[in-house]
């Protein structure tokens, strides 16, 4: 590193650690670390929003649509679905996090990682 230049704080590492300290009544604590403890999904932008745990390939609003998200299944499990897509498409529904997060990543696009900082536009195209 050159004098006087600073490094720059890593957004995607940033919105971990501070999902990471989120109330378990905010996130299932165990689904954020199975997440987490994921090296493909790490490198994704993590977002929660209503209970669920939603991934970006950036890291600015608007942020991309076109991962799968994890929403929790009512008093047990876990629902990964294809949220903005028609009708919120259900990938599947399983008991554990870690399950969950397996589905997860079955399902991301080839390409998608890790997260670029910036927004869609500055996005390469998923093949």
């Amino acid at each position: 590193m050159s004098e006087g230049s600073e490094a720059q704080p890593d957004p995607v590492a940033e919105a971990w650690n501070a999902i990471r300290a989120l109330s378990p009544d905010l996130i299932d604590k165990a689904l954020v670390e199975a997440a987490y403890a994921d090296d493909v999904i790490r490198s994704l932008f993590p977002m929660v929003s209503h209970g669920s745990l939603q991934f970006s390939r950036c890291t600015r609003f608007p942020w991309s649509r076109d991962l799968p998200s994890v929403f929790p299944n009512g008093s047990a499990g876990f629902r990964v679905m294809r949220l903005h897509e028609p009708g919120n498409s259900t990938i599947g529904e399983v008991l554990s996090a870690d399950e969950a997060v397996r589905m997860v990543r079955d399902n991301l696009p080839v390409g998608c990682g890790p997260a670029v900082d910036g927004t869609p536009d500055d996005l390469p195209p998923l093949s």
